[in-house]
């Protein structure tokens, strides 16, 4: 681990919080955020892999791939699961994000969940791209969440993707194994931005 983040002591979930929140942004929000409520509380009764499938599957189907200078009108803007679900919108961060805490929320422990950030070969091109990671053990092979493909895979079987680097409210790793190298701790300010953010809104 590069680094560990004292900024980030973990709260609990609120969901009456999330739908407090949602509701002061409209109806339509309120409707999607009482959806992802209750998609926290079923998948927090299924086993971590049913659990990896559900909430991947929630967002992938629920957001549009939209870049940021579309959604919010600006180059690069991480956004909170109900900022995402308000604009029914978000890049590849942005679905990663969503399914992190929404995840935590169901239960799985944070130390199982890295944000990576990968270079992904699509089209016969190598595009900058983030992927939630999930590792049953610290050692184990981590099954990938994308909003490429459907299927919660192990890393094994996602070729196309090679790690940069990963991080988590924990800490900061190079690549996704133990070993580190570098410190990309400078581009950690607007994980730092979005994690205040999801705590106002309920989500740590």
């Amino acid at each position: 681990m590069l680094a560990a983040l004292p900024w980030l002591a973990l709260a609990a979930y609120d969901a009456a919080r999330v739908l407090e929140v949602a509701a002061g942004r409209g109806p339509r929000v309120a409707e999607q955020a009482q959806a992802l409520v209750q998609q926290i509380e079923r998948s927090s009764a299924l086993d971590e892999p049913q659990r990896l499938r559900e909430v991947n599957d929630f967002f992938n189907r629920r957001l549009a791939f939209k870049d940021d200078s579309v959604t919010w009108g600006v180059p690069d803007y991480w956004a909170t699961p109900l900022e995402s679900l308000e604009k029914r919108a978000g890049d590849c961060e942005d679905y990663a994000i969503a399914k992190y805490f929404s995840l935590a929320a169901s239960g799985v422990p944070t130390a199982r969940l890295r944000m990576v950030y990968v270079r992904a070969r699509l089209g016969g091109q190598s595009l900058a791209h983030m992927v939630l990671a999930y590792y049953a053990q610290p050692d184990a092979e981590p099954l990938i969440l994308d909003n490429l493909r459907p299927e919660v895979l192990p890393a094994s079987q996602r070729p196309d993707l090679t790690p940069v680097f990963s991080f988590n409210t924990e800490g900061l790793w190079q690549g996704v194994g133990p070993v580190t190298a570098g410190d990309p701790l400078a581009r950690l300010s607007l994980w730092r931005e979005l994690v205040a953010k999801a705590r106002a809104e309920g989500f740590l």
